[in-house]
């Protein structure tokens, strides 16, 4: 069981930057998606930046162009760099991973979640 380590949240600025950090206990090679989920109270948890195995990227629309997401399996790590930051990305974050196994005729998947980092954007 793989268990995912979120840190680098706190408290800044509007306009500036954090990185997080997601580290995993184990091996992320198996992990056809990684990815940064933000959830605000009384809101449903929403994507923020999603990066699969093979390095294809997507980002949620209010966050492109200021957020950037990077995976290095050899870290077992996932990051997101955040800049620019805005009132509204104030939110606690969470890592994500979906990590494959079975054969390929038949293959399954299992969810992982971090436990969360806030990030709090002040003005």
């Amino acid at each position: 069981q793989v268990q995912l380590l979120e840190s680098g949240g706190g408290v800044v600025q509007a306009g500036g930057s954090l990185r997080l950090s997601c580290e995993a206990s184990g091996s992320i090679s198996r992990f056809n998606v990684m990815a940064w989920y933000r959830q605000t109270p009384g809101n449903e948890r929403e994507v923020v930046a999603r990066i699969t195995r093979a390095g294809i990227i997507n980002y949620a629309d209010s966050v492109k162009g200021r957020f950037t997401i990077s995976r290095d399996n050899a870290k077992n790590a996932v990051y997101l760099q955040m800049n620019s930051l805005r009132r509204e990305d104030t939110a606690v974050y969470y890592c994500y991973g979906q990590k494959e196994y079975g054969p390929v005729e038949a293959v399954r998947s299992d969810d992982y979640w971090g436990q969360g980092t806030q990030v709090t954007v002040s003005s």
